[in-house]
Order: C-alpha cells, then sequence, then structure tokens
C-alpha cells in the first residue's frame, strides 16, 4: 500500500533528523553557546510531538470519522468527559506555596496549575488501583 511507503520513508527521514540533531549537540558540546544544542534538541522533539498529534489527529478524527461517523461522537463525549476531570482537578487545587521553598517567588497561576496536574496525577493513579482491583474481581467471579 501507498500508506505503508509513506509511513515508512517519513518514518526514517524523522529518524535521521534525529540523528543530525543529537550529533551536533555532541560536536558542538550540550554546555556550549548557551545551550543552543540542547534548544535544537528540544525542538526536535517539540516537532516530532506535534508529528505525531497530527497523525493521531489525522488517523483517528478524519479516517475514522469517514469510516464511522459514530465514533466522533462517542470520542466527542470521551474529550468532554476528560475536560470535566480536568475542571474538577482545577477547582479542587489550591494553588498554595511549597512550605520551606527558599527560592524566587511563584506566581499564583503556576502553584494552581502545578497542583491540578498533582490532582490529575492523583486521579490516574485512583483509576489505575480501581480498574486493577475491579479486573481481579471480575476474573474471580467468572471463574
Amino acid at each position: 500500500m501507498k500508506y505503508e511507503k509513506i509511513t515508512k520513508w517519513l518514518l526514517v527521514a524523522l529518524f535521521i533528523v534525529g540523528i543530525v540533531f543529537s550529533v551536533y549537540g555532541f560536536i558542538v558540546g550540550f554546555e556550549s553557546n548557551g545551550n543552543a544544542p540542547v534548544d535544537n534538541i528540544l525542538y526536535c522533539a517539540y516537532s516530532f510531538a506535534g508529528l505525531a498529534v497530527l497523525a493521531v489527529v489525522l488517523g483517528v478524527v478524519v479516517i475514522g470519522g469517514i469510516n464511522n461517523p459514530k465514533s466522533l461522537l462517542k470520542m466527542f463525549a470521551g474529550l468532554v468527559v476528560i475536560a470535566a476531570i480536568a475542571a474538577v482537578a482545577y477547582v479542587l487545587a489550591p494553588g498554595t506555596p511549597a512550605v520551606g521553598y527558599l527560592g524566587e517567588p511563584v506566581s499564583d497561576g503556576t502553584l494552581k496549575l502545578t497542583d491540578t496536574v498533582l490532582n490529575l496525577t492523583y486521579f490516574a493513579f485512583g483509576a489505575a488501583l480501581l480498574s486493577l482491583v475491579v479486573g481481579w474481581v471480575v476474573s474471580a467471579t467468572r471463574k
């Protein structure tokens, strides 16, 4: 198929670009030139992540929507649930300063965002534990 060849050569090109940036960083030195090699590698990583998100959007939303339009409704409902969970985590985040922190002052927005991410991490951990317990109970009752 043509898609397989396009994907193969695109992955080869991304791999070569990653190697070029890595070799550049080792040749120039990661700590010289004001961290320019590190910045270049980070920009390369950002572009790879952007391409991955673009590929997922293209593959899931566009192609999935063409093949099964009802799947777009399910995907939209899932996004609404994820947004609701993130909103709950944001509302529950206190945004209080860290105890014993002596560095530069941190803005209230950064503190609130940090606490939101911590809440989302706790939610994910709880969901993982709950899914393990439910899986064990379901598998034990089916035997």
